[in-house]
């Protein structure tokens, strides 16, 4: 006699409206937006808003907004890289290269530049803050939710509420 795989369906309960509809058990949205390039000529600089919106209980706020420039990235990157065991994604790079002089633009002030980086951006902190040993991490809290990033905070561990 030859072993034959079940191949039946699994019965799943019938989906109501609510389970259709309602909200999802567990979401986490950051949005990347609204860059914003201040400063003048050495000092310049382009700041973006990241936006979380969350019900994972890992997280103090539900809702948050903070601003945040292309090195505090850098920062979050090197914190999680060197306290966390996550495999840490690359960020959009430097652009060295839009930094020269005489290049009849506006180099890494111009829009499709800082576009193309707001979108790097996002997808960078959607693949971390997804990962659930980096939700664990103060540093990416601090970085989603506090209003200035302190470069000496005393790296922890995250505890649910």
């Amino acid at each position: 006699m030859t072993d034959i795989a079940d191949t039946r369906r699994l019965f799943a309960k019938p989906q109501n409206l609510n389970d259709a509809y309602g909200p999802p058990s567990n979401f986490l949205e950051i949005d990347v937006t609204n860059p914003e390039t201040v400063g003048m000529g050495r000092n310049r600089f382009t700041t973006y808003e990241v936006r979380l919106k969350t019900n994972l209980p890992i997280f103090k706020l539900k809702e948050s907004c903070v601003r945040r420039r292309y090195s505090d990235f850098e920062w979050l990157r090197a914190e999680l890289e060197r306290e966390s065991k996550v495999v840490v994604p690359p960020l959009p790079g430097k652009a060295l290269i839009r930094q020269l002089p005489f290049r009849g633009d506006d180099g890494i002030f111009d829009d499709s530049f800082i576009e193309e980086r707001r979108q790097g951006l996002e997808q960078f902190l959607n693949k971390v803050a997804g990962h659930p040993l980096a939700q664990n991490e103060r540093c990416l809290h601090m970085f989603l939710q506090e209003e200035s990033v302190d470069k000496s905070y005393t790296p922890a561990k995250v505890r649910q509420a």
